[in-house]
């Protein structure tokens, strides 16, 4: 196989296979079967040899990877790699089921890719989908990724996760929170920690003067206080000082049209005050392009928004646009952090 760069060139991902009983094993064949998987990346895959040759047949792909039994082997390789930690056999798996077993697969994957990462042997971490109930059947308290990237790696630093397309980045200020108890987390604060970190992560993306629009929390953003006084007390506080700070940004705006906006005019993130706020917006604009990054690691940490989508799962069609505009961007995040940056000072 010839490579258009170096091994020393091309960023380490560590790829871990997702859910079994879904599309992941056939998407992460498809994804090394990409052009820029073979190029302009050396992929280390977590995982079982059986699923993802299962995965690759379901694809319809024939696999030219490596396959090792550790993870050192794996580093000594320039090619993409299978680190076959034999961990799930084909028919322990229950197509289109959350299981433990699943979830027990999953997780192991996740775990490994994660610590090779922190050990600062690889420049990027991607996933494959994973299925949450599967996961918490595995890992008790498993609440969403970013609670578990801290347990295995032990980072205690601000983690948020972006949903990224192509033309726009959707921040947010709280995630996984009830509805009735996001006004009482916001505060002028918090909001200004969340500018600086997707400030920071749309430049290690490669934007140049990032811009950002603020969505209100309230409808038609309060409306002068008239339905609220969040963004008045709290909201216009917060992009008051991060202009003083010498960022672009403005809002708050009506958050039933903060997305237009963006879009029609070119800002490149819009920072939402909760969760389905900004995710509604982004997965009808792009459900089958859309990235979910996790900002503020050492080390950039991507996947495909979408699930595991069980339904399809084993047919061989799922869409591998959005894994493919994932792996570009821990590409590109990976050029900018980590060995990248200290060789570029």
């Amino acid at each position: 196989m010839t490579t258009t760069t170096s091994q020393n060139d091309r960023p380490v991902i560590a790829l871990a296979m997702g859910d079994p009983a879904g599309i992941s094993p056939e998407l992460t064949a498809k994804l090394l079967d990409l052009p820029e998987a073979k190029d302009e990346a050396r992929i280390i895959i977590f995982g079982d040899a059986r699923i993802l040759d299962e995965g690759a047949e379901i694809a319809g792909i024939t696999l030219d990877i490596d396959r090792v039994d550790t993870a050192e082997a794996a580093l000594a390789s320039d090619r993409n790699v299978l680190v076959d930690l034999r961990n799930l056999a084909p028919s322990e798996v229950t197509r289109g089921e959350a299981t433990v077993a699943g979830g027990t697969f999953a997780t192991r994957n996740f775990r490994e890719a994660l610590l090779m990462a922190n050990r600062g042997e690889a420049d990027a971490v991607f996933f494959t989908p994973f299925n949450k109930k599967a996961m918490r059947y595995a890992y008790e308290g498993y609440d969403d990724e970013i609670r578990f990237v801290a347990d295995v790696t032990g980072f205690r630093g601000k983690v948020r996760e972006f949903n990224v397309l192509p033309n726009v980045w959707n921040a947010r200020v709280t995630s996984h929170v009830p509805l009735k108890d996001v006004s009482s987390h916001l505060s002028k604060d918090a909001i200004l920690a969340e500018v600086e970190l997707t400030m920071r992560c749309l430049a290690q993306a490669g934007i140049e003067k990032p811009r950002i629009l603020v969505a209100g929390l309230n409808p038609h953003a309060g409306d002068g206080g008239s339905f609220g006084m969040e963004e008045i007390d709290i909201i216009e506080p917060a992009v008051a000082e991060a202009k003083a700070r010498g960022h672009v940004i403005e809002g708050p705006f009506p958050s039933d049209t903060v997305f237009l906006r963006a879009v029609k005019e070119g800002w490149n993130a819009v920072l939402t005050m909760y969760h389905d706020q900004g995710q509604i917006a982004m997965k009808m604009m792009g459900f089958d392009k859309g990235i979910t990054m996790m900002g503020g690691l050492p080390f950039p940490l991507c996947t495909p928004a979408h699930g595991t989508a069980y339904d399809i799962a084993g047919r061989g069609i799922a869409d591998v646009g959005a894994t493919r505009e994932a792996l570009r961007l821990a590409i590109r995040m990976a050029r900018r952090q980590g060995r990248f940056a200290a060789a570029a000072e």
